[in-house]
């Protein structure tokens, strides 16, 4: 279905993408639906497994934890995220997600707007403080 006129997408349309963080499912994102300003996508982390210090240059997010329990950074600060409780990062802002927890983390990542000039993510868990900040 084209994108453009499309409102719903069910679990027939999922389609999970694993990488070296989490597998993703996207709900939302241009390629999807309509969506000209956000992007949702549903992250499961596998225990002992992270998302590293890294930020989005020309994006804003919100994580939301489903399930299990996210060590979320925000710069220098962080806290431990149960379901039901969000971590906000503002555009250009270092940020991490680590399970260290026995459990599997779900979660979602709301980040906006959909259609950003490059760079998407930029690493920046090599570069100190952030190689030594969790260590």
């Amino acid at each position: 279905m084209n994108p453009a006129l499309r409102r719903f997408v069910q679990e027939t349309d999922f389609t999970p993408e694993t990488n070296v963080w989490t597998t993703n499912v996207w709900l939302s994102r241009p390629d999807l639906v309509a969506a000209e300003q956000l992007l949702l996508v549903r992250a499961t982390m596998e225990p002992g497994r992270s998302h590293p210090f890294h930020k989005h240059p020309t994006r804003e997010e919100i994580i939301y934890v489903i399930e299990g329990r996210a060590e979320q950074w925000v710069e220098r600060e962080h806290r431990v995220l149960k379901p039901g409780e969000i971590a906000h990062i503002p555009v250009n802002t270092v940020h991490g997600t680590w399970n260290p927890f026995g459990e599997r983390l779900v979660f979602l990542a709301i980040l906006a707007p959909a259609k950003a000039a490059p760079p998407d993510i930029v690493d920046v868990s090599e570069e100190e403080p952030w190689r030594s900040l969790r260590r």
